[in-house]
């Protein structure tokens, strides 16, 4: 993939191509809302997790259908039903600015996401280092692979970890590279939940760290793990920190705790970012 390529692929990995991708799956804690208008004699059957089950068995999924929205897809604002990613393409475009940097300031390390969804964000990782010819550095993309944690406490955060929308196999994203001709093996997966898999993970040197593990916890588990790989100069990314308080605490409380007051600056509604060691 070259350089002239990448506004395209970015316009695939947020589904904006499509306007169905404005679509959304109806989860299953809606399912129950149909019980209003259906027979009274099938409501024993559309009981949420039945209904799930019954219609995965034969390939079936409901869907709301919705406009396309320009301004939210950019923002990523809405949920792709069809797409990579749901970063948004303002967050793809600044993540494309970071990896650009590192390279023409020759800052060494890999890209690093933590909580992948469907691989979309490194997948633009990974093709702007093919397009810049920057072969010696890899993506790496760390995440359960079967959705988002349970909250440890009534602190950390929403619970989402029921959602099968958002648990995405590794067998599924290493698909979806492949697709595209960027699965090679300079892309490494890391499967497991972060406080297990984060401390002994063969990461040397990092130098763009995105963390998009929603929760406290997760992003606590990110930074402990792995901000003292992060090259001095190099970006983190915190893509929740405006909209889920247990992100922005775990930030804020290690960032404190480590006695540095970095340079925070917003990318958009919900991201931010810093450069270690900048002030």
């Amino acid at each position: 993939m070259n350089l002239g390529d990448l506004d395209l692929f970015k316009e695939v990995l947020t589904g904006g191509v499509y306007d169905e991708s404005a679509w959304s799956l109806i989860e299953e804690e809606r399912v129950s809302r149909a019980r209003r208008w259906l027979p009274q004699w099938r409501q024993a059957v559309l009981h949420s997790e039945m209904l799930r089950k019954w219609l995965e068995g034969r390939g079936i999924a409901l869907v709301r259908t919705r406009p396309f929205d320009r301004a939210k897809r950019d923002a990523g604002r809405d949920w792709p039903l069809c797409g990579y990613t749901m970063i948004g393409r303002k967050r793809l475009d600044h993540l494309q600015h970071c990896i650009e940097t590192v390279i023409a300031e020759n800052l060494p390390g890999d890209v690093v996401e933590t909580g992948v969804w469907r691989g979309g964000a490194c997948m633009l990782a990974k093709a702007v280092l093919d397009a810049r010819g920057a072969h010696e550095r890899c993506v790496w993309l760390a995440d359960s692979f079967r959705g988002l944690p349970s909250p440890k406490n009534a602190t950390d955060g929403q619970d989402l970890s029921g959602m099968p929308y958002l648990a995405v196999t590794a067998e599924q994203v290493r698909h979806n590279f492949a697709r595209f001709g960027l699965l090679d093996e300079r892309v490494r997966l890391i499967e497991g939940w972060f406080g297990e898999t984060l401390p002994t993970a063969p990461i040397r040197r990092i130098a763009v760290l995105r963390l998009d593990g929603d929760l406290y916890h997760s992003t606590a588990d990110a930074l402990n793990a792995l901000y003292d790989r992060v090259t001095p100069g190099g970006f983190v990314v915190a893509d929740d920190f405006l909209t889920w308080p247990g992100c922005r605490r775990a930030v804020v409380d290690f960032l404190r705790d480590r006695g540095e007051e970095p340079r925070i600056e917003t990318i958009d509604h919900t991201a931010v970012f810093w450069r270690k060691g900048f002030r």
